[in-house]
């Protein structure tokens, strides 16, 4: 039920049905609420409390179509759910609390109410993991970033340091060390835990230093980074290295934690789909898009074609529904 406040107390309003809700707003939910609304399926984004995903933390994007100048991630995101809503699709910025996908109507509960739907896409995204420092979180997108595919080219000739010793530290430092003048990986442990071939790349170029036994317990600068406090985890000797980037690539957590028992899941919690966009035979007429189902590429613009997909894909699955219906 959902309910809404008025004249100083809670009144029960009618429950809808929507053919769609789509879970996330960041380019993968956002891209599928404007191709979806747009083909005349009611839609219900559930945009979230924090809505947006990674591109409300990225300044400068210069590597989606379209923007020859770039634009600001929190911009990019503000006219594509704009384009959206244009169309017809609405939105709460709410977080599910739970779900149940085991009959239709499928049920979708946020904090105010229950909704009802035909189908689902889910597109809540991954979160980067972060080192949890105050100095780490207040220089996000000003030196700070968990993304070296997106935020390279702003480190040409600059001096940048990754943190991490798995396969994803040793993409960002290779990518990195074709802008840079310098890359440093700092590794907690005396070993990477990376593939053997992506390891010995890193060890033979030039461009990349490391810094085994080590972790970050400072990033430097008031208004950008420049540099990081860092301490040898054996010795307890500390050592400032003058850096003006740091890139965090310690992985990344799917936020799907509400799903689990709904639909199937990998060993990491990723939504495990087939044909790209729609789940196991188990859960016919749930979708998902971006970056909650994709590990390796991680792009704005990868999860918009996905999330294009996956509305494509429900239109489909709401017309063969509703020639079952008539028979």
């Amino acid at each position: 039920m959902i309910y809404k406040y008025l004249m100083g107390r809670m009144i029960p309003m009618p429950e809808k049905m929507y053919d769609l809700i789509i879970i996330g707003s960041g380019p993968a939910g956002l891209t599928a609420a404007i191709y979806a609304s747009r083909a005349r399926i009611k839609t219900l984004v559930l945009a979230g409390y924090q809505a947006g995903g990674q591109l409300m933390l990225t300044t400068d994007v210069e590597d989606y179509p379209g923007f020859p100048e770039g634009v600001q991630g929190p911009e990019l995101i503000a006219l594509m759910r704009k384009q959206g809503e244009r169309f017809g699709a609405e939105f709460i910025n709410e977080d599910v609390t739970s779900t149940d996908f085991s009959k239709q109507p499928f049920t979708v509960k946020t904090d105010s109410g229950t909704f009802k739907t035909r189908s689902v896409i889910v597109a809540t995204g991954a979160s980067a993991k972060w080192l949890e420092i105050e100095s780490e979180k207040r220089l996000i997108g000003r030196g700070v970033s968990s993304c070296a595919v997106c935020d390279a080219a702003f480190f040409k000739e600059k001096v940048v340091a990754v943190i991490g010793g798995g396969d994803s530290a040793m993409r960002e430092a290779l990518h990195l060390s074709k802008y840079a003048s310098s890359v440093t990986i700092i590794h907690r442990r005396d070993e990477f835990r990376a593939f053997p071939i992506l390891k010995e790349r890193v060890l033979a170029n030039p461009k990349i230093k490391v810094v085994w036994n080590s972790e970050v317990q400072e990033v430097l600068g008031k208004d950008r980074v420049e540099g990081v406090k860092i301490k040898d985890v054996k010795t307890g000797k500390t050592q400032v290295l003058n850096v003006q980037g740091m890139f965090v690539a310690i992985g990344h957590t799917p936020n799907t934690n509400f799903l689990k028992g709904q639909i199937e899941l990998d060993q990491k919690g990723y939504i495990i789909v087939k044909n790209e966009v729609l789940t196991s035979k188990s859960n016919i007429g749930i979708f998902a898009a971006g970056d909650v189902h994709d590990p390796k590429y991680m792009q704005a613009v990868t999860a918009a074609g996905a999330g294009c997909k996956a509305a494509l894909e429900v239109e489909d699955f709401l017309e063969l529904m509703k020639h079952k219906g008539k028979k």
